[in-house]
């Protein structure tokens, strides 16, 4: 799907909810507004009026892009929901559709929750409140989860569909990763908790001093809590400081304060709950694998045209390093042209 013109898409959603939400009077209160951020989805601002109560709040439309698998729509709705009910800072969804023939792509509709990224506020308290989060969301019954997602949503079902990828993009230099990660598995050691899968500052919304939201829930899942650590590491150690949105200042130091943020975040977690150091290797790497695969497939999808920051930062290259110096193996990406 092509980057779909704000006008266009309005209309369309306005004629999708008059019949689904059963609103004939339903319509626009303003055009929609394109929000930043969002690498598997188009994202904008929408308000409605003439709607029932639930949607009459700021919204958020969410269209997924087309190389992504219909059903993640679902997954989101299902997840955010799920902890949500729980008390979780998540927006809830209040719609989705995996049918692509309303918008051209599939597509969910949410709350908006007000507030700034984390990010934007500077680093102090960062680290605080990315592991507290993380805490909060671990200590979860994580059951409903598991039962909404099924074999997909668990560590087992993460690990075949990275299968399943990397043999349809022919991913050949990352297969032995795979296998190593079959093979080394640790046994589990207590119970499985609610993972985010992508917590970082870019994905926490504040406002005053207070987390208003916990954004982006596509790659959640059921498995042990330090593959969701593994995951926050690697983005604060990994991600290259040029890609991320810091005023000047805080951009010249940030090489220098990544290395801090991510041993004071580890620190706090750490001090809440044991941390076996072999074991958070090992979900590092499995982490780390999703987006080894992710960084694969957009090559051979884009020809060496990479389409975005992250794509075209040497996140997967420092990934790749790690993930060779941790497993011993040749693990290698398709060349870039």
């Amino acid at each position: 799907m092509s980057e779909r013109r704000p006008a266009a898409l309005g209309r369309a959603l306005v004629t999708h909810l008059r019949g689904a939400l059963e609103a004939p009077r339903l319509e626009l209160a303003e055009p929609p507004a394109v929000l930043s951020g969002g690498f598997d989805t188009e994202i904008f601002a929408i308000r409605l009026r003439g709607a029932p109560p639930a949607f009459s709040r700021p919204l958020v439309l969410r269209l997924l892009r087309p190389h992504h698998d219909a059903v993640m729509v679902v997954r989101e709705q299902a997840t955010q929901n799920t902890v949500a009910d729980q008390g979780y800072p998540a927006p809830r969804v209040l719609l989705a559709s995996a049918d692509a023939t309303p918008l051209g792509a599939p597509f969910l509709v949410m709350e908006r929750v007000g507030g700034a990224s984390l990010i934007a506020g500077g680093v102090l308290g960062m680290a605080r409140v990315l592991a507290d989060l993380q805490l909060r969301l671990h200590a979860l019954d994580a059951a409903p989860l598991r039962r909404a997602l099924g074999a997909a949503g668990t560590f087992d079902g993460y690990l075949d569909g990275l299968g399943r990828r990397i043999d349809e993009a022919g991913l050949t230099g990352l297969a032995s990763l795979l296998g190593w990660l079959r093979a080394c598995r640790p046994p589990p050691t207590g119970a499985a908790a609610i993972c985010h899968g992508d917590l970082h500052p870019q994905n926490v919304l504040v406002e005053q001093g207070v987390v208003t939201g916990v954004l982006d829930w596509p790659n959640a899942l059921v498995a042990d809590p330090l593959f969701d650590v593994g995951s926050t590491l690697n983005l604060l150690r990994f991600v290259p400081a040029g890609i991320i949105p810091l005023s000047p200042p805080l951009r010249w130091l940030a090489p220098l304060g990544q290395p801090l943020l991510a041993r004071q975040y580890l620190a706090r977690y750490r001090a809440q709950r044991p941390i076996d150091d072999a074991r958070l290797a090992y979900y590092r790497l499995a982490a780390g694998l999703r987006a080894l695969v992710r960084a694969g497939e957009v090559r051979r999808r884009s020809a060496g045209a990479l389409p975005n920051g992250l794509d075209r930062s040497p996140y997967a290259a420092r990934l790749l390093a790690h993930a060779g110096r941790v497993s011993g193996l040749a693990v290698t990406l398709p060349c870039e042209h």
